[in-house]
């Protein structure tokens, strides 16, 4: 099955900018564009995550028919194994560095109890495995008719089970109730998880959008006829988006049906334009760089999330090592926000070199 490096260009690009907006020099000094959206609204950083999901739906492309020829066995027992070690690999991500120490000196584990269920690698996982199962055992139509149904179902869900506020939204309720506050995200103010459980329905339909437009240019080819639909879908998923926020606003933290939408009409269009730059006009000098981190994108999301965490505890004196490095490094260079930036180009940097040399060495690491 030939492989489109537009792609692993795309997964390679989202990858990198996942990495610039998740390690800014200093949180208090970033450009509005690489923050996400207080509440409503969508910002070029809202968009990231849910294009990381269409891409999984593009690798799906490939995997979902190689599964299936090997019977309904043989996709569940792949596609749990995969997604629970995904799910298990962004658990421990919380959990890391796993032990701590306390006033006295003395050393113990960090209390499970207190630990972050959900999370990005978690909602990935989830979305990944659920679509799996939907496009194996009931087929494009079956794929077609739950993304229709999770769309306006959740849409009555928000409205019907809550309100559209941080604290009173459906969503929220949901992971209150079968997690504990304990276990949720309480960065908002609230105990209240982005990456909640309920959100997984509507994400689904990225993966599933993925999936479909991987089939689509393996199937029909990179031709004109495909970009035209390709473009076609793309602005009507956009324009459908934006009528739709006048009565369900665009908001990534609740994963609104129209955020869906929108989202998945700029990949459309984005990938619809790498697939005309490097399939049909051959544009391919410029590739390499994402190609690099589309090769090993799991480990290298793991790897800048780790290093962030080790930079974090390490002390250089009063500070931690995160903050020292900017500060001796950076915030003498330019202005606040450049000097914050430059700090979160240079960090993806630093993982595009481990990318680098793992590609020259061919070690590609898969779940």
């Amino acid at each position: 099955m030939k492989r489109l490096l537009s792609l692993d260009v795309l997964r390679g690009l989202t990858v990198a900018l996942m990495i610039i907006v998740n390690t800014p020099g200093d949180w208090g000094t970033v450009y509005a564009p690489l923050l996400h959206a207080q509440w409503h609204g969508f910002t070029p950083t809202d968009w990231v995550f849910p294009t990381f999901l269409f891409v999984v739906g593009n690798a799906l492309s490939f995997a979902v028919p190689r599964y299936a020829a090997q019977g309904h066995s043989a996709v569940l027992r792949k596609a749990f194994k995969r997604n629970a070690i995904i799910f298990l690999l962004g658990f421990l991500l919380f959990w890391f560095p796993f032990v701590t120490q306390d006033s006295s000196g003395a050393w113990g584990w960090i209390p499970l109890a207190g630990s972050r269920i959900p999370g990005v690698l978690q909602r990935i996982a989830l979305c990944s495995l659920l679509a799996t199962l939907i496009l194996n055992f009931w087929g494009t139509r079956g794929a077609l008719l739950y993304s229709v149904l999770a769309l306006l179902g959740y849409w009555w869900l928000l409205l019907a089970a809550g309100d559209l506020t941080l604290a009173g939204n459906a969503p929220a309720r949901f992971d209150l109730w079968l997690l504990g506050e304990a276990h949720l995200y309480h960065g908002e103010g609230v105990p209240f998880d982005p990456e909640g459980l309920l959100g997984t329905l509507p994400a689904t339909v990225n993966v599933i959008a993925g999936y479909f437009t991987g089939r689509m240019l393996l199937e029909q080819g990179t031709g004109t006829a495909t970009l035209r639909r390709m473009l076609l879908a793309g602005l009507a998923a956009v324009l459908l988006a934006l009528c739709w926020q006048l009565v369900l606003p665009l908001n990534k933290k609740l994963w609104t049906s129209s955020y869906v939408l929108l989202t998945i009409g700029l990949d459309l269009l984005a990938l619809a334009l790498l697939v005309y730059a490097i399939e049909v006009r051959g544009q391919r000098g410029w590739t390499y760089f994402f190609e690099v981190f589309g090769k090993n994108t799991l480990f290298i999301y793991l790897l800048s999330e780790l290093a962030v965490v080790i930079l974090s505890r390490v002390r250089v004196g009063s500070r931690d090592a995160y903050s020292w490095l900017y500060q001796h490094l950076f915030q003498q260079l330019a202005a606040p926000q450049l000097a914050s930036l430059l700090f979160a180009l240079c960090f993806m940097l630093a993982c595009w070199l481990v990318a680098w040399q793992m590609d020259k060495r061919q070690w590609y690491v898969k779940v």
